[in-house]
């Protein structure tokens, strides 16, 4: 019996495009913007929780959100804090 309780885990997930990534977040950030939200404090209640009852219906926002892949943007995001310069 090998120890596997030391072993790393390297997590991959497939690619996802980042452009459509890009378009979609700022549609949700302008959609919750408009109906009057915090749009930072409720697309990191998303992303924490995975409860898509963070993001408004309003302009199909929800529906846009919940097709990327969570884990997906999550790395993206961290990318762009760490190696972008904005």
């Amino acid at each position: 019996m090998t120890d596997n309780s030391r072993s790393t885990i390297k997590f991959k997930v497939p690619g996802e495009d980042k452009d459509e990534m890009r378009s979609v977040l700022r549609s949700v950030f302008d959609a919750l913007t408009e109906k009057g939200y915090n749009p930072i404090n409720q697309i990191v209640g998303y992303l924490l929780t995975e409860d898509p009852t963070y993001i408004t219906n309003y302009n199909n926002a929800r529906s846009m959100i919940c097709k990327i892949d969570r884990d997906e943007l999550l790395q993206e995001l961290v990318r762009c804090y760490l190696f972008d310069k904005a």
